[in-house]
């Protein structure tokens, strides 16, 4: 009956720490997750959204980039190599367009193809209201490549990718 409970006590133990251990040590896809969860809430801006709030959001946003991040796009104007501080004011000046504006990530593939390095394909939704009322609603499939700097993943590119039509 001793061995019994005692067993009974040590699987119990084993558990719980398997559940803390799960939620307090995430795995590295849930960490990348967490940068692309971030970054679509630095680029969202509410209607009633204050100067001081956007300030913390963009300063938020500076912090998910490495030194140097290539962005390249349809636009050959906004492709380039870009510092942490200067994709934060290109996303002050696109966001000071928009009354409101909701930037949402979806279908995030993962790979791993070198240590410390990870590849996303993902689809990206960008929906809002301009300041002069007309609507915008764009969804693109993106590339994206995130290194990990320290402790944390840091995009270092990210592609948008061209969509044949038919």
């Amino acid at each position: 009956m001793v061995k019994v409970k005692c067993l009974l006590i040590a699987v119990l133990i084993l558990a719980i720490g398997g559940v803390a251990a799960f939620y307090l040590f995430p795995s590295e896809e849930k960490k990348i997750k967490k940068q692309f969860a971030l970054l679509s809430e630095s680029v969202s801006k509410d209607s009633d959204e204050s100067p001081l709030g956007m300030a913390q959001k963009l300063l938020k946003m500076g912090t998910l980039f490495s030194e140097k991040c290539e962005i390249k796009t349809h636009l050959e104007s906004l492709s380039g190599v870009y510092s942490p501080q200067e994709i934060s004011g290109y996303a002050s000046r696109g966001r000071a367009l928009f009354s409101n504006l909701r930037l949402r990530f979806f279908d995030l593939k993962i790979e791993f193809p070198e240590i410390e390095t990870a590849k996303v394909v993902l689809a990206a939704r960008l929906n809002g209201r301009l300041a002069n009322g007309e609507s915008v609603d764009e969804s693109h499939e993106l590339e994206s490549t995130l290194r990990k700097i320290g402790k944390k993943w840091l995009f270092t590119s990210i592609v948008m990718v061209e969509v044949l039509k038919k």
